[in-house]
């Protein structure tokens, strides 16, 4: 059992991710820490974890855990990747893992002069729902890929929330805008090669609440956009010569919507539902991550690959500041 530390007692970790690891088959969570150290033992209570730690520094000293999970802000999250890489602790770091390229190539030479695993914790891609559409592409379902179409919205003008906060690295393109583009990269296998957009920024917060990008993939394009202040939607639709897939609940699946993948042919007239039911995509993200430090040969993100993701992000932002096309 892959025995897992939490740094921090933040939201997304204590209601998605610490109960699935909890019900995961190969690894357990054996300790909690803040820098409030009631917060940590009640949290660590919460879910009959044994150890509660009252900083950070003092779990990654510690020998009763293997491995990282890190839902800190994102603008902590290559410091504390790094942190926990030099004290020989394998890393899961919740998404942006970085807020640009050059800092991902910092973790990679962590990563190998320590000898761990630091892996971004994109759980849409242990998705069935996205494994599917990937199979669908693969095998030509819908003929030649042309265009792949996408979004992800929702409001929040909370001004103490991070994802108001440009100093926590908050902002659409971070918090969403690599849902998008790590979804299409996967099931495509392909990358961008260049970028046009357009981003808005909040006069008060100063983050950026809105991105419409095009992206050239050469055989392909795509076109999406982001928001954290437009009614709440998720769509993602891949047209091909031959049909068109549509991802009902793309990002997330189980609380969004139903978990399906709808296939239509070409004339409309004939179209496959695939659903799937109760995906656990939290749970396969972290047995994954356990089987991969075992040394099996599993695909889990890798930094390299997140590197690329990033690369995007970056290419968005540059895009931006001028008309045209911005190359990745």
């Amino acid at each position: 059992m892959l025995r897992f530390g939490i740094l921090s007692t933040a939201k997304i970790g204590r209601e998605l991710v610490v109960p699935a690891i909890q019900d995961a088959e190969n690894c357990v969570v054996t300790a909690i820490a803040s820098r409030d150290l009631s917060k940590a033992r009640a949290m660590a209570d919460r879910f009959s974890v044994q150890h509660a730690f009252g900083s950070y520094e003092e779990m990654l000293a510690s020998d009763v855990i293997d491995a990282v999970y890190i839902p800190l802000p994102t603008s902590q999250h290559v410091e504390w990747s790094i942190k926990a890489a030099d004290a020989g602790k394998h890393v899961l770091s919740e998404k942006p893992i970085a807020l640009k390229a050059s800092e991902i190539e910092t973790l990679i030479a962590a990563r190998d002069r320590n000898k761990v695993l630091i892996s971004e914790a994109f759980m849409v891609t242990y998705a069935p729902v996205w494994l599917k559409v990937r199979e669908l592409i693969a095998e030509g379902a819908i003929g030649r890929l042309r265009h792949v179409q996408g979004a992800f919205t929702y409001f929040n003008r909370d001004a103490s929330n991070m994802r108001n906060i440009p100093e926590l690295g908050g902002g659409a393109l971070p918090d969403i805008g690599v849902y998008p583009t790590i979804t299409t990269r996967f099931v495509t296998q392909k990358e961008p090669l260049r970028i046009q957009a357009v981003t808005e920024r909040d006069p008060e917060f100063g983050t950026d609440i809105y991105s419409s990008v095009k992206a050239d993939f050469g055989d392909f394009e795509m076109s999406f956009y982001v928001a954290t202040q437009m009614a709440n939607r998720q769509v993602m639709v891949f047209h091909g010569t031959e049909g068109f897939i549509e991802v009902k609940s793309p990002f997330n699946a189980d609380r969004w919507g139903a978990e399906e993948v709808e296939l239509t042919n070409q004339k409309h007239s004939e179209s496959q539902i695939f659903r799937f039911q109760d995906s656990r995509q939290y749970r396969r993200q972290v047995e994954t991550f356990t089987r991969a430090v075992a040394g099996e040969a599993v695909e889990v993100v890798s930094l390299e690959n997140s590197l690329k993701n990033q690369k995007f992000i970056d290419a968005i932002y540059r895009a931006s500041e001028h008309d045209g096309w911005e190359a990745v």
